[in-house]
Order: structure tokens, then sequence, then C-alpha cells
């Protein structure tokens, strides 16, 4: 009798162990706090986030967006032409990073680069002109924790949008 006792009790501290070694795992729950977007000056898109519930892997992120650009000619010395030409173009753009949890939490900021203006030659601009970004608009703006499969998490705003310059 006392051996099947020994046995389980042997069990017990088998099952107790087992949780308590897998209990850091269960604390884990990736999960974002905060999301916002904000526009820089030059039309680049900031995608700031928290996220918490991370342990200490190393976490990957992609931002994504939909943006619509317009470029414009304008002259050497930044004046807009007699003739106001553009060109208008939509793409998806993203930007990736990967960040190290501090205290089972990231915060960090993404930095997705504006569309460049296509390269220009006449008609579209004349001698001695070029495309400069004129006005951006940025939708669906969204970060997703690619290492956990947490999101896409859209930001808030998650459309934002900007005129630089307008020609007469």
């Amino acid at each position: 009798m006392s051996r099947i006792r020994t046995f389980k009790g042997e069990i017990i501290f088998g099952v107790a162990a087992l949780v308590c070694a897998a209990a850091p795992a269960w604390a884990q729950n990736p999960h974002f706090i905060t999301v916002t977007s904000s526009l820089e000056s030059d039309g680049d898109l900031d995608v700031r986030f928290k996220e918490a519930g991370l342990g200490d892997t190393a976490t990957n992120y992609v931002a994504r967006a939909n943006s619509t650009a317009t470029c414009t000619c304008v002259t050497n010395s930044g004046r807009c032409p007699s003739a106001a030409n553009k060109v208008t173009f939509s793409q998806q753009v993203s930007a990736a990073g990967t960040f190290s949890p501090h205290n089972g939490s990231v915060t960090a900021t993404l930095v997705i680069a504006a569309p460049a203006c296509p390269p220009s030659d006449p008609p579209t601009c004349g001698g001695g002109q070029t495309l400069r970004l004129s006005e951006i608009s940025y939708t669906d703006i969204t970060i997703t924790d690619t290492t956990h499969n947490v999101g896409p998490e859209p930001a808030t705003p998650s459309s934002l949008g900007a005129t630089f310059f307008t020609c007469p």
C-alpha cells in the first residue's frame, strides 16, 4: 500500500512540476496596446506601436499602407512652370523591423518611406524640370507581428494625407 501512495505522490509531483515549468509559456499573450500613425514633413509615414505579452523573444513586425502620391513638375529653382503637369499613382508601401522586448513588451516606430516620384522625361516635364512629391495620402494603415501572427492591427488614424504644394 505504501508503494501505491508513493506512486500517486510521484504522479502528483510530476504533474505539478510540468505545470510550473509551462507557466511562463502560458503567461505569454501577445497583443497590441496602441498603434498610432502620423506624417512627417517629407511625406514619410510613422507607425508607432506598443505590443505586450511577448516574453523575451525578438519579434518581427511589418507596417503596411496603401498610398496614393501626386508628383508635380517644378523647375530646378522649385517654381511651378506655366503648365502644371502631374503624375498620380497608387501602390502598397511597407516597412519591416525586428525588436527585442523589454519586460515582455516592445514600444517602437516603423517609418514607411513616401513613394518616390518616377523619373520624368519630356513631355511630362519640360527641360530643366523634375517631378516632386506634391501630395500624399495613406489608407488602411496597419501593423502585424509576424513572429506571433498577431494582426494586422489598424492604426489610429488609419488614413492620413497631406498636400505639400499646389501649382496654379
